[in-house]
């Protein structure tokens, strides 16, 4: 299982793009998750233009192809800090804090 702390470099993103990507980016965040590979996507709310996502992948080649769809990848125009860990513990009512 893995960490991911995406961090959009919203400074370099072209203006008359910006639009454009954040869509695309939204769509691959919306992609993953309904092919399982994202279990939990959420910004975070007191950084700006960063969020987090909790993934499962077969592997970190796996998961680093996975990453590279996205649409602020290619041109570097997002941080992304990947920590692969091993979940002992998950709370039965994890889904009663959608949303908040």
């Amino acid at each position: 299982m893995y960490l991911i702390n995406i961090t959009i470099k919203a400074e370099q993103v072209p203006e008359n793009r910006a639009d454009q990507l954040l869509a695309g980016h939204r769509a691959w965040f919306k992609e993953q998750f309904d092919q399982d590979h994202f279990l939990l996507v959420g910004p975070y709310k007191n950084r700006g233009m960063a969020g987090l996502v909790l993934a499962q992948a077969e592997s970190r080649q796996a998961l680093e192809d996975l990453l590279a769809k996205d649409a602020y990848y290619a041109e570097g125009l997002a941080d992304y800090e990947v920590s692969e860990f091993t979940a002992n513990l998950i709370a039965d009512q994890l889904t009663d804090f959608r949303g908040q």
